[in-house]
């Protein structure tokens, strides 16, 4: 086994009080990791067959036996789940401890595509909460902003930013999640490949990066706010040494997440100011290797002067016939393009366009053509959409067939529908059809369309 685990590694983590080195080089001779999804409460619920195998630490995360092709499944492409790693689940753990979900506040995910953390803060924190969603690669930012619109809330901004532009808002966050960049020895499990690309000195790079990453954000951290840290690393180095050094530098206490022994995570004591961190092992649990932390800030903390701006109105079409509870929203616009977010963070969006690049924002409702609405993809995917719009159920070969981009025969429209209608599969809407006396156009976008298989 020292010829596949890095020897360096297995020889630090065996002195640790406890370790089991042995069950520990035993689990990564196995191949393949656990596959489980996290569900989304606001479009489906999962069935019985799913549900009897449940994540212990996250009441929406289910294991699977085995692992499909999510391609051909049309409910992943609705949103109904995200297909997430278990252990990184322990969040929606931290977040209903702390009281997170309690009351509205604004958060943080500083390093979130593809965008697993951020769809579970959008379920676990409070709805009318406003989440922050950033990512610095432009690509990866890409993916971010699909796997939102999958999602389906409007209460969301995503940022295509470095983590220093978040020092001009200094305490303007409530909480703030950040998923570390890290060495990555916690997914040698289920991928082996990883292993060739750690070294010490990866370690110690990752520990000074994430550092530089943590001093510069965490001044839009308000006094009394939470942090929550976590990386895929079992090295100390990125965990329990970085914990103190937040207490030491960054003006933080550490938090006690309370956990049961049948749930397989360890908690260790950082060396200088015992913090509390929650270790994950695939040889004591059904997850892959992951650390969180988490800590209030008790450092004084200037806060960002929160001025309402001067908004310029932009006249935009009544949006009753498109949107649930319309009045609770506001419209603005990007180019041509018509947006809605919740009306409680009209300003904020405003303060956070002059200080951030933002990918997107809100709910995108769609366009106008000769004076009518065409609706946009996102707003078909949308739990904010009217539930009383057409819907077309298909079989999952039509689905998919809708899902390829394909043709879809008018013979399936068996109840006469005409002009904008949901594709629907289980009750779950796809995306949108021009419904026409004789074709139906299929609006699902090009971008998104599913290879022929």
């Amino acid at each position: 086994m020292s010829n596949i685990l890095p020897p360096a590694l297995v020889r630090r983590l065996g002195n640790l009080a406890g370790f089991d080195t042995t069950a520990f080089e035993a689990v990564h001779e196995q191949e393949g990791g656990f596959t489980a999804i996290r569900v989304n409460p606001a479009k489906w619920k999962a069935p019985s067959e799913i549900t009897a195998d449940a994540v212990p630490w996250c009441d929406t995360g289910y294991y699977l036996a085995d692992r499909p092709v999510f391609t051909l499944d049309p409910l992943f492409h609705a949103g109904c789940y995200y297909v997430q790693e278990a252990s990184s689940m322990f969040v929606a753990h931290a977040v209903r401890e702390l009281g997170l979900d309690k009351q509205p506040l604004v958060a943080l995910d500083l390093c979130a595509a593809p965008g697993g953390k951020s769809t579970l803060l959008n379920t676990y924190l409070h709805p009318d909460s406003l989440l922050i969603a950033n990512e610095l690669i432009k690509t990866r930012a890409a993916a971010l902003v699909d796997n939102l619109v999958r999602w389906g809330r409007a209460n969301t901004v995503v940022s295509n930013n470095d983590p220093s532009a978040f020092g001009h808002l200094p305490g303007y966050v409530d909480l703030m999640l950040v998923d570390a960049p890290c060495s990555g020895s916690g997914l040698f499990h289920k991928d082996h490949e990883a292993i060739g690309a750690w070294s010490e000195a990866a370690v110690q790079l990752c520990y000074e990066r994430q550092q530089r990453i943590l001093a510069a954000s965490l001044p839009a951290l308000k006094e009394g706010g939470v942090l929550l840290y976590s990386t895929c690393s079992y090295s100390t180095e990125e965990n329990e040494k970085m914990a103190d050094w937040l207490c030491d530098t960054q003006g933080f206490e550490s938090l006690y997440l309370p956990i049961l022994p049948e749930w397989g995570i360890e908690q260790t004591l950082s060396d200088k100011h015992r913090c509390p961190g929650y270790r994950f092992y695939p040889h004591k649990l059904r997850g892959e290797g992951f650390f969180l932390a988490a800590f209030r800030k008790v450092a004084k903390q200037d806060t960002f002067e929160r001025r309402k701006p001067k908004v310029e109105q932009t006249a935009v079409p009544t949006l009753d016939k498109w949107v649930a509870s319309a009045d609770d929203y506001f419209a603005f616009t990007i180019g041509e393009d018509i947006h809605i977010l919740p009306k409680r963070w009209e300003a904020d969006l405003h303060i956070l366009r002059k200080i951030l690049y933002l990918r997107n924002a809100g709910t995108y409702v769609g366009w106008m053509a000769n004076g009518d609405l065409v609706p946009a993809h996102d707003l078909a995917l949308s739990v904010v959409r009217r539930a009383d719009l057409p819907m077309m159920e298909l079989t999952k070969e039509e689905a998919l067939e809708y899902l390829r981009k394909g043709n879809l025969s008018p013979a399936i429209n068996k109840e006469g529908l005409r002009g904008w209608v949901l594709a629907s599969y289980e009750g779950v809407a796809l995306g949108w059809m021009k419904v026409l006396p004789n074709r139906i156009n299929n609006y699902y976008p090009k971008a998104w369309r599913i290879a022929t298989m």
